[in-house]
């Protein structure tokens, strides 16, 4: 066995993955979520700059020509297309993937993608909505689009 099947069988481990679709086939995000639950799975989009834009091509790190990129298929890749640069993904696009493409609960959705990170890095009064807490809302159309988005208490414009 490797790091991933380990991760799978330590119960007090939490994993992450890049839901965008492109980086971890679906079949591995079923198995994931059967063997860890939501509760053990923070979703994650490993977005480089360009993520949410509709560039073609960016850098990895420092805008030099040997840390080029190009944006396609929804992925930053290497020049050569050989390996992926990384995610272009915003949590957006994670949440419509997850919950819309792949038939994952909205519920288990969102909560990998709040509760899970927000217990991971020690949180503990956000990534939930309950009284006391500090917490930024999202309100969301069916097809999982921002419709008003709510920070500190205040509608954001």
């Amino acid at each position: 066995a490797g790091i991933i099947e380990a991760a799978y069988l330590e119960d007090g481990m939490t994993i992450e993955l890049i839901g965008d679709g492109k980086h971890v086939p679906k079949e591995a995000v079923f198995l994931a979520l059967k063997i860890k639950g939501a509760d053990k799975i923070a979703l994650i989009s490993d977005a480089l700059r360009p993520a949410g834009t509709d560039v073609k091509e960016s850098y990895l790190g420092e805008k030099t020509p040997e840390n080029r990129v190009i944006i396609e298929d929804g992925v930053a890749k290497m020049p050569d297309k050989s390996v992926y640069a990384g995610s272009i993904a915003t949590c957006g696009i994670c949440a419509k993937t997850m919950h819309l493409k792949y038939g994952i609960s909205l519920a288990d959705t969102i909560k990998m993608l709040t509760q899970t990170p927000a217990k991971i890095m020690k949180l503990g009064n956000k990534g939930n909505l309950k009284k006391g807490f500090d917490a930024d809302i999202v309100i969301l159309d069916k097809e999982l689009n921002a419709e008003k988005v709510f920070s500190m208490g205040n509608l954001v414009d």
